[in-house]
């Protein structure tokens, strides 16, 4: 496994963080592949289209988010490679210290592709919710 390989796949996750916390959702073709599957208890995403699709719905007026990743693994076999890791999510408005907060792991594959690496397929499991 290349060391630039798991690089640019752990920073996979560094830039879903922001994209989900910037509301980008426009750019999810910069971290997930065009035929992307998610899977999450929100149910299944097929494409990025419906990935987009969900991300805009989701959004909520004065909520912001901080997602978190952590004990990111990665194992690269050739072109493509799985991944995982520690998610945390913060729910807050601005100024305000969070309201609810959530763990989860996440399981990927990514694909290299012309642009670079993209998840191919994601599955997030929750592992807890609290709210303050």
């Amino acid at each position: 496994m290349s060391p630039v390989d798991r690089l640019e796949i752990a920073d996979l996750f560094a830039r879903l963080s922001s994209l989900l916390d910037e509301c980008r959702h426009d750019d999810a073709g910069d971290v997930y592949h065009p035929e992307v599957v998610v899977r999450s208890p929100r149910g299944e995403l097929r494409g990025l289209d419906e990935v987009i699709a969900l991300l805009k719905q989701s959004e909520t007026d004065g909520i912001r988010t901080q997602h978190v990743h952590g004990d990111v693994l990665v194992d690269v076999d050739g072109d493509r490679a799985k991944a995982t890791a520690s998610q945390l999510v913060y729910f807050y408005r601005d100024g305000e210290p969070p309201h609810r907060s959530s763990g989860l792991r996440v399981a990927c594959t990514a694909a290299r592709t012309p642009a670079g690496w993209r998840f191919s397929e994601m599955e997030a499991a929750l592992a807890w919710t609290r709210e303050q």
